[in-house]
């Protein structure tokens, strides 16, 4: 699954209609461009791309009155919108050991209901148990990582992983059911997206074609 999709259909999400420097702008602030491969030009190819395969509407603005090309904002369509919904849901109950697609779905796992995130996490919390249970049929994590040689370590790093991930998923369910963060139906979730003509912080300050501001 590619967390870009996800990343760049969240954002357009949040701003109604955005063209590709306030998507970019978005993720930048997230810190995407640390975490997943969301660069420049894979978020401009990926607007494009979910254009043509209709998950996005592409409207074509006039230019602005200091000249310059024409700007393209981005609109989700009800694919779009059904899509990302079923990427957010995805995000949040699989677990492998990358770590974009669980911090992508984090970026915008208030677009739920409370109830249903909480259901979500729940799952990745079995999930990972089940994973943890097949991993260690071969491995036995109490009898350290030398029972396999040093290939040991290996495995010894995906429980750890795995028993962390829980631990903070579990940390997170509390969290969420104790009240924190604005979710869907409850008012304006605040989703970390700047405000328009504020700088970013965050941002890399590299210059690419497809940033038409």
């Amino acid at each position: 699954m590619s967390a870009i999709r996800l990343l760049v259909l969240g954002s357009v999400r949040q701003h109604g209609r955005a063209h590709g420097y306030q998507v970019r702008n978005d993720l930048e602030y997230w810190g995407a461009h640390e975490w997943s491969t969301a660069k420049p030009g894979s978020i401009y190819h990926a607007l494009k791309q979910m254009a043509k395969q209709g998950l996005l509407h592409a409207h074509e603005i006039a230019p602005s009155t200091v000249g310059g090309p024409p700007r393209t904002e981005y609109e989700l369509t009800e694919r779009g919108t059904e899509e990302y919904l079923r990427l957010v849901r995805e995000s949040l109950t699989s677990y492998d050991q990358k770590m974009d697609v669980k911090s992508a779905a984090l970026g915008v796992i208030v677009d739920l209901p409370r109830a249903e995130a909480v259901s979500l996490l729940r799952e990745r919390v079995r999930r990972i148990a089940e994973w943890r249970s097949a991993v260690t049929e071969n491995y036995v994590p109490e009898e350290g990582p030398e029972q396999l040689g040093h290939i040991g370590e290996i495995m010894n790093l995906w429980v750890h992983t795995a028993d962390a991930d829980a631990q903070w998923t579990q940390g997170l369910i509390e969290r969420i059911e104790g009240g924190a963060y604005t979710f869907a139906g409850e008012g304006e979730p605040f989703v970390g997206v700047l405000t328009e003509g504020r700088q970013n912080p965050y941002a890399t300050g590299e210059r690419h074609p497809g940033d038409h501001h």
